[in-house]
């Protein structure tokens, strides 16, 4: 199962998320959901790094990649999480039992 785990502060706004393992929904290179869910998060950490230009932490490992924002002045990095949490919440609905969202 991936398991995208989001993180807020004390106002409510995202701080960042980790998201880590597979869907299981086929072989290795051939899963249509851990494909989704991979272009998804790209998008999300290359929009918050590359194109606002946010100092964020990302860490990536196997079947892991974290991304941290240690300072969202304007809130559009909270913005850009938002939308890849609403976008995983969808997937998670078309693929159920293979995603799972939580925000702490």
């Amino acid at each position: 199962m991936i398991v995208a785990d989001f993180f807020s502060d004390r106002d409510n706004k995202l701080t960042g998320f980790c998201v880590t393992g597979h869907a299981g929904l086929a072989d290795y290179g051939e899963d249509v959901c851990c494909a989704s869910v991979s272009s998804a998060v790209m998008m999300a950490a290359n929009t918050i790094t590359e194109a606002f230009r946010l100092d964020a932490q990302v860490e990536v490992n196997e079947n892991e990649i974290k991304l941290m924002l240690p300072s969202d002045p304007d809130g559009s990095g909270d913005k850009v999480l938002l939308g890849l949490m609403i976008h995983l919440n969808n997937m998670a609905d078309e693929f159920v039992g293979h995603i799972k969202v939580r925000v702490g």
